[in-house]
């Protein structure tokens, strides 16, 4: 059924874009370049029981070429969760939150390269403007070279394309209950974390215990609002209304990226380098509106079709990595 109130439809997904948003600055809170891959683990190690007990009966229903298609799956976006991470602690939560956002971006390229398929002019405009607000943006002005972090974060975008493009078309997990196969990829992805734990730093036990109250608080945000949260008001959203209206809300992540970023975080930048900043949000908003849909009217209350698939928002997200 559908909701009748737009407001009840909208805020709920409205809201996972805003926690996404935070969720850069949550990562500078609570994780140090050595702690990275333990916080990881404690984050993961969280999340998985929840969900996999949601999950427990879709579970059972998945054959072995499921489960190692998700596991596959689950490696890449261990890739992009490393990268991600790694690239904010090495950033400003500003930039790390607007430099993802290009994966909006890439996908459709990606997508328009791989199928052989002309993407519309306003496309490729919004794609050039959005590049060229980066280098403003990560260059400072463009007088110096991006910093070690926004090029890892510019590196999980890419990886976070190949993993939208694998799913996409990997014929082993088509038809796989969505609950199921995040649940498959996410645990596949903590193995990784936690195989490479011992080789990357303090123990993820000993970080855990010497975080205080406001590094916990900050972990917990990233679990259960930036992890359990935003997937389960996904799930619910794709049925209360509209994938196109979903995906125009969950657009506005890289808003909230740069309001936290610089008025909780405190990030500065020069005249040119916040012109970047515009120009990003401005292109990827563009960008995926050009290839979008417009968001469907409010229906009248009554039953409503069931989609075919679930929808998967341009930035590729199970949930939000960093």
């Amino acid at each position: 059924m559908r909701t009748s109130s737009p407001l009840v439809r909208d805020l709920p997904v409205l809201l996972v874009a805003v926690v996404w948003g935070s969720s850069f600055l949550a990562v500078k809170q609570v994780a140090e370049p050595d702690t990275v891959i333990a916080m990881l683990v404690v984050r993961f190690g969280l999340v998985l029981p929840v969900l996999g007990l949601v999950a427990r009966r879709a579970l059972r229903g998945l054959g072995p070429r499921e489960w190692l298609g998700g596991g596959l799956l689950g490696l890449i976006l261990g890739g992009v969760f490393l990268l991600e991470t790694y690239g904010a602690v090495h950033t400003s939560a500003t930039n790390a939150g607007l430099v993802i956002s290009l994966t909006m971006i890439f996908t459709p390229l990606a997508e328009s390269a791989v199928g052989r398929t002309r993407l519309p002019r306003a496309f490729l405009a919004a794609a050039a403007l959005s590049l060229l607000g980066v280098a403003l943006l990560t260059g400072d002005g463009g007088f110096r070279a991006p910093s070690g972090g926004d090029l890892l974060v510019l590196g999980a975008a890419v990886v976070r394309t190949v993993h939208v493009l694998t799913m996409s078309r990997m014929k082993a997990v088509e038809g796989t209950e969505s609950l199921a196969l995040t649940w498959v990829q996410l645990a596949a992805a903590t193995v990784v974390f936690a195989v490479a734990a011992p080789f990357a730093g303090p123990s993820p036990w000993s970080v855990a215990a010497s975080w205080g109250a406001v590094q916990w608080a900050w972990l917990l945000h990233l679990a259960v609002f930036c992890t359990l949260f935003a997937f389960f008001v996904q799930m619910w959203a794709v049925r209360a209304t509209s994938p196109s209206r979903v995906s125009l809300l969950l657009g506005t992540e890289p808003l909230w990226a740069a309001v936290f970023g610089i008025t909780v975080a405190g990030d500065r930048f020069g005249l040119l380098a916040l012109g970047g900043v515009v120009l990003i949000l401005a292109g990827t908003e563009w960008g995926r509106r050009a290839i979008t849909p417009a968001a469907a009217p409010a229906a009248a209350p009554g039953p409503a079709p069931e989609p075919e698939s679930e929808p998967v928002p341009e930035s590729g997200r199970l949930s939000q990595p960093a």
